[in-house]
């Protein structure tokens, strides 16, 4: 229906405000007109009684009643110098059924008397004080009927309401025009774009351009642009992530079948007769396991989210020596990094020492290739200690610092990669691990000095097997 849309709806109420706004000017307009009606009888009567004061003696009662009729009244009272005449006077057909003093009547009384008068139907005599004109005397006073007044009201109230509904509508046209033309047309404007986004939300062609020269309505189309702009990225990059997961699986399936058998040559290593190959031997079948297991992880579970941690205690010491052990491998020949294992011995954790071990090489490989591309010598810190319902790790470097973009997005992946060719994995697949036991990653400081990072995991028991969960 015409009234359901927001056009209809504000032609009516337009409509019915500028109604509303005629009613409250017709109520003191009819209030006015009975007063001047009123005042006119007052100054005919005032006429007549001073004409038949000029000439009394030619006055016939032919005359005076024609007088009397002219002025519409039954008699005329007129007072002078403190005496009170009867000028002129003609049968009264009924008796006086009120008296209206308008010398002193105020809006309210006028108001009040005017509708009451409109509300009798029945025709009645009145009596009406006033003060004459060009002050000839004190007061005068006539008596008349009502009906003359109330049909003079009516026509005057019905002319006065025709009007005002001409004014409305005419009113409530234009500005019905104007609200469609600022309002109506660009919201439709928007819902059309709305609904060809959705149709498409990947193409980047249907987000929306602002045009429309109504401040709010800009912010409005500012903030849906803004809206489709950050879920046309989303979707590109959920698209990206699903071939990415694709492929990452082909790729796991490929290289666990290649480090199965790598770790099959290993494991003969271990009975070499050479002390140096004995020694490397073990460390070897340790980064080749972790490695199936990886790839036997993402092939078993095919989605984003990291599986939950098998909780175990775990010395913390023996897996910071691993992670440093292979990293001080893969420092290049011409860098200088002292790598500090500053955790005490006898620190235990409940953890998944498989999880943990990744975090701690994602931040440790992020200072160690931090710190290489200055090509300066640096030092990296692992620290760790326990405070009341939680363990802490610090993981701290003097490279250069985090950039100010990277900074913005330090956690989300493809977005926070800190150096280049970097994909900005390795942060957000460690905070994804320490969320998974229930904790936090924390950025604790980055500066020209270093960076330095915070894991927090709670040590209640409870509520990491309900993270694990």
């Amino acid at each position: 229906m015409f009234l359901n849309s927001l056009s209809g709806r504000f032609l009516a109420l337009t409509a019915v405000f500028v109604m509303l706004a005629e009613i409250l000017i017709f109520v003191p307009s009819i209030a006015r007109f009975r007063e001047d009606y009123l005042l006119l009888r007052l100054e005919r009567a005032q006429i007549a009684s001073l004409a038949t004061l000029a000439t009394p003696d030619m006055i016939s009662p032919e005359l005076e009643s024609e007088l009397l009729t002219n002025a519409g009244v039954f008699n005329v009272v007129l007072r002078r110098d403190e005496l009170r005449q009867l000028v002129l006077s003609s049968p009264i057909p009924q008796p006086i059924s009120a008296t209206y003093d308008l010398r002193d009547a105020g809006p309210f009384t006028l108001i009040r008397d005017a509708f009451m008068l409109l509300w009798t139907p029945d025709n009645s005599v009145i009596r009406v004080i006033g003060n004459p004109t060009q002050k000839a005397g004190i007061l005068i006073e006539v008596t008349m009927e009502t009906m003359p007044l109330r049909r003079a009201m009516v026509d005057y109230g019905m002319r006065i309401l025709l009007l005002s509904a001409i004014i409305s509508g005419f009113t409530a046209f234009l500005l019905f025009i104007a609200a469609r033309l600022l309002l109506v047309t660009p919201i439709k404007r928007v819902v059309a774009h709305m609904k060809a986004y959705a149709e498409a939300p990947e193409d980047a062609r249907w987000v929306i351009e602002p045009t429309a020269s109504v401040r709010e309505l800009r912010d409005a189309e500012l903030a849906l642009q803004s809206l489709q702009k950050q879920l046309t990225g989303a979707l590109r990059q959920k698209e990206r992530l699903a071939q990415l997961g694709g492929a990452v699986a082909k790729v796991s399936h490929d290289l666990r079948n290649i480090l199965t058998t790598a770790q099959l040559f290993a494991d003969r290593m271990e009975g070499s007769d050479d002390p140096a190959v004995a020694r490397a031997a073990p460390k070897l079948v340790g980064s080749l396991s972790r490695a199936v297991n990886l790839c036997e992880s993402t092939l078993a579970f095919g989605k984003a989210e990291e599986p939950p941690p098998a909780l175990a205690r775990v010395a913390l010491g023996r897996i910071v020596d691993e992670v440093i052990e292979s990293e001080q491998l893969a420092v290049g020949a011409a860098a200088r990094i002292d790598f500090i294992n500053d955790v005490p011995v006898d620190l235990v954790l409940r953890c998944d020492s498989e999880q943990l071990y990744r975090v701690l090489s994602n931040l440790i490989r992020n200072a160690r290739q931090a710190i290489e591309a200055t090509r300066k010598p640096g030092t990296i810190e692992v620290s760790a200690g326990e405070q009341p319902g939680h363990w802490w790790i610090r993981v701290g470097d003097t490279g250069p610092g985090l950039p100010e973009k990277a900074r913005d997005h330090l956690f989300t992946a493809f977005q926070g990669g800190a150096r280049k060719g970097g994909f900005g994995l390795g942060l957000a697949i460690a905070a994804e691990l320490v969320r998974g036991h229930g904790g936090r990653l924390e950025l604790a400081r980055t500066d020209a000095d270093g960076t330095e990072f915070i894991i927090r995991l709670p040590s209640d028991a409870a509520a990491m097997l309900e993270a694990a969960q």
